[in-house]
């Protein structure tokens, strides 16, 4: 197999901050390199050292001969003036070219312009790869062709750039966290597209599922060094294990052989001028060695949130509109105790919006929110903190508290901070230092330490590492509170929820029991059914004498419903062991007469309540 990237020695520093020193590995062709490391650690400047856009200290860095490269920022940007359909096309040669010449004389009116544009359009058969850029620009929700580039948001200017880099079709294709952005439609037709590209591919992402199905091999940067991994990330997950637990094995070997040096050094201090020296070398190496057990920091939250009450919020006759947009249509709902709840949609139905009402940052246009008085929010928005660039992390911190209550236990500020892997010397670096993954964590850190009972979190996977997810899904498994996810991670979705919004839309919302992969299976099923359905339609039909209708499908219990079914069937028979026991009770003859009449009387009330949940049990249960 031929090698299209060969990396060699590649070491890079920041004044006293080592990213990653003495790195070696290689891109084969059609290789699938997903690269992973907490943020801070390079990620995205070995990205942009391997595309040109940084220097590095000392290393090589050799393509193959004529290799196409084609790179995606984390941010990219766009010389001002170009149009959307120019900056898709201005790295794509001849046919790229005669398609802008095209599309600015169609714009022009000028006749003689426009044959001559044609004319060449035909001469490079270049209709069909201009349809091309259209579909792929349509498929990330991108629709005016015409729009300059300044005219766009961030998340936009991010799309036009994977559309370039995917329309260029290089040889090897380096991309920096390609599914920001893009909701989970985007996500799922994006994981498609590349899979059917023949093409080398080296990328760097935090959405585990995309890790999954994408790539065939993991490499990490873990203490500055290289590990790799052959295989996805399930694979990568499994074997990263056995590297720690091997590590550690070792260095705790070390540690014993070094306990018995170390007695003997310190018995035979007379041997050490002579000819016991190698045991003395010996035992600084393995001293060095055992140093070396570096026990992985992690961030170790402590649900602390507050006591909240029965009344979380109610949504009556909810409406909201821009224009002819339509977020939400007489929308109810009644929030439960603890719920977790997630909102998926594609970019634009109103997800953020919808939150941004719920937390009075936006006015409904009719309908009431009613929120109890024991919510005490915590909202992580997805545009982040601004903190003031020359301050140090922890002067931000304390800026907000001091001192913090965690689990029962008073932090000062710096001890808050180690949870979220601020080191000690991290902590006095200035803010403008940070990568935007860290500026992300000390944005969470802030949030969290208000102590919150109800966690509303706007995308919160955005630039945050893996390692970091993995614990905030534990915390908000066990969080004592309510919480709101709106978020493209599927596999945050799917770790973290109870049941989802699904916004499709001029006012669309669907209440779906279940987390993310239970609605997609869902979802596929239905498509698999209508489009059964429709073939079998189109088939010509012998007459066949009339059925009856077919009962409708049913209903699916809502997550509510989920919720009233599950303490109905732990409540009823309570109510029965009740009654029963107050039946033994009353044919013991040794009761007197009042407590009779009391006893009487109570098993009349368990009757009915007995009757009365047993039927809506039943009713529940025909949903299934």
């Amino acid at each position: 197999m031929a090698i299209d990237l060969q990396i060699e020695g590649l070491s890079k520093s920041f004044g006293a901050l080592v990213l990653f020193e003495n790195i070696s590995f290689s891109v084969e062709e059609r290789q699938r390199i997903g690269l992973i490391a907490r943020n801070g650690k390079g990620k995205s400047t070995l990205l942009k050292i391997i595309a040109g856009g940084e220097n590095y200290d000392s290393g090589s860095i050799v393509f193959r001969k004529d290799l196409r490269v084609g790179y995606l920022e984390q941010e990219p940007h766009f010389e001002p003036g170009l149009r959307v359909i120019d900056a898709c096309l201005r790295r794509n040669g001849e046919v790229a070219d005669a398609i802008s010449r095209y599309e600015r004389v169609a714009a022009g009116g000028d006749e003689h312009e426009l044959h001559a544009a044609i004319e060449e359009m035909e001469r490079l058969s270049a209709w069909d790869y201009e349809t091309k850029v259209k579909q792929v620009l349509s498929q990330l929700k991108i629709n005016d062709f015409n729009q300059k580039v300044e005219m766009l948001s961030g998340g936009q200017m991010k799309r036009v750039a994977l559309a370039s880099v995917l329309l260029e079709e290089p040889d090897l294709m380096i991309l920096d966290e390609p599914t920001n952005h893009l909701d989970i439609e985007m996500v799922e037709w994006l994981e498609e597209y590349l899979a059917r590209l023949n093409c080398s591919l080296l990328m760097v992402t935090h959405d585990r599922y995309f890790l999954d199905r994408v790539c065939n091999e993991i490499i990490e940067i873990d203490d500055n060094r290289i590990y790799r991994y052959k295989g996805n990330y399930s694979c990568f997950l499994r074997k990263r294990d056995e590297r720690l637990e091997n590590a550690e094995a070792e260095v705790m070997r070390a540690r014993n052989l070094m306990r018995k040096e170390l007695d003997w050094m310190r018995r035979q201090p007379q041997a050490r001028a002579t000819k016991a020296k190698y045991r003395i070398d010996a035992f600084y190496k393995l001293e060095e060695k055992a140093a070396s057990l570096r026990r992985e920091a992690s961030v170790t939250l402590s649900g602390n949130a507050r006591y909240i009450g029965k009344k979380i919020f109610e949504m009556r006759a909810l409406n909201k509109a821009f224009g002819d947009r339509i977020i939400t249509k007489d929308f109810y709902y009644n929030f439960a105790r603890y719920e977790k709840l997630g909102i998926v949609g594609n970019n634009g139905t109103g997800k953020s919006t919808f939150i941004k009402m719920l937390l009075g940052h936006v006015v409904q246009d009719s309908g009431t929110i009613e929120v109890g008085e024991t919510v005490k929010w915590g909202y992580y928005s997805q545009d982040g903190m601004a903190f003031d660039e020359n301050m140090k992390v922890i002067d931000a911190v304390k800026g907000i508290a001091e001192v913090v209550q965690v689990g029962g236990k008073t932090l000062s500020a710096s001890q808050f901070l180690q949870h979220f892997l601020f080191s000690p010397s991290k902590q006095y670096d200035y803010v403008y230092k940070l990568s935007g993954g860290e500026r992300r964590r000390l944005y969470l850190c802030t949030v969290l330490m208000f102590a919150p009972n109800f966690l509303v979190l706007d995308e919160p996977t955005n630039d945050l590492d893996i390692d970091t997810l993995q614990v905030l899904e534990e915390y908000l498994a066990d969080f004592k509170g309510c919480v709101i996810v709106v978020s493209h991670d599927r596999y945050f979705m799917d770790k973290v929820v109870d049941h989802i919004f699904v916004f499709n839309g001029m006012g669309d919302i669907k209440d779906f029991p279940g987390n993310y992969t239970d609605y997609r299976d869902w979802r596929e099923e239905e498509k698999a059914t209508a489009i059964k359905s429709n073939t079998s339609k189109n088939k010509p039909q012998k007459e066949q004498p009339e059925k009856p209708a077919a009962p409708a499908a049913k209903r699916k219990m809502s997550f509510k419903e989920k919720r009233e079914f599950e303490a109905l069937e732990q409540e009823i028979p309570l109510l029965e062991q009740e009654k029963a026991q107050l039946e033994t009770e009353m044919s013991s003859g040794t009761l007197d007469g009042d407590t009779l009449v009391k006893k009487s009387m109570r098993i009349a009330e368990l009757i009915e309540l007995i009757d009365e949940k047993s039927m809506r049990w039943l009713e529940l249960s025909e949903l299934g």
